[in-house]
């Protein structure tokens, strides 16, 4: 059996906080503005994953309101998350994902998120793939204020 999971996310852009994607640092002047540490990558992916395995999503497990997960790890949420997909006997197929934001370059940090994401979900980087876009000035992304990922995964479960 064969599923694929839709993740998304969009985040205010602020100064003083750290710009993190995938569980890399990268240097920005702006961070994302978040309840855990901000990185909407990994929470797009973790809604991907948990939305293809019938699992709920993000805000379920690890809902905002909560003040355990105020500044919590996101790629640690991300491993917890995909630990429950893969006790209901999930695998990881491949991931593909969208960066859209006007600065910074998501391309010089390519590989490095790639392959933190293929270390939270225990899979080759060559099952991940990234792509940067900018939303040519348009709307709270093209002004700068904002941030946006979107991820798809395709899981596979053997016996059904």
């Amino acid at each position: 059996m064969i599923r694929t999971g839709l993740g998304q996310d969009l985040h205010r852009l602020k100064r003083g906080r750290p710009f993190l994607l995938g569980g890399v640092s990268i240097p920005a002047p702006k961070g994302e503005l978040g309840h855990s540490d901000g990185d909407l990558l990994a929470h797009a992916v973790t809604d991907a994953v948990l939305g293809a395995a019938g699992l709920g999503d993000i805000g379920e497990f690890f809902p905002p309101s909560d003040p355990a997960w105020k500044n919590a790890d996101s790629m640690e949420l991300l491993r917890a998350a995909f630990s429950r997909v893969k006790e209901a006997g999930w695998r990881l197929v491949n991931l593909d994902c969208v960066i859209i934001c006007e600065s910074p370059k998501i391309l010089p940090h390519r590989q490095a998120i790639r392959d933190s994401l293929a270390s939270a979900l225990e899979v080759s980087s060559e099952k991940i793939f990234l792509k940067g876009k900018t939303a040519e000035s348009m709307g709270p992304v093209g002004k700068g204020r904002a941030i946006e990922a979107l991820a798809l995964c395709l899981l596979e479960k053997d016996g059904e």
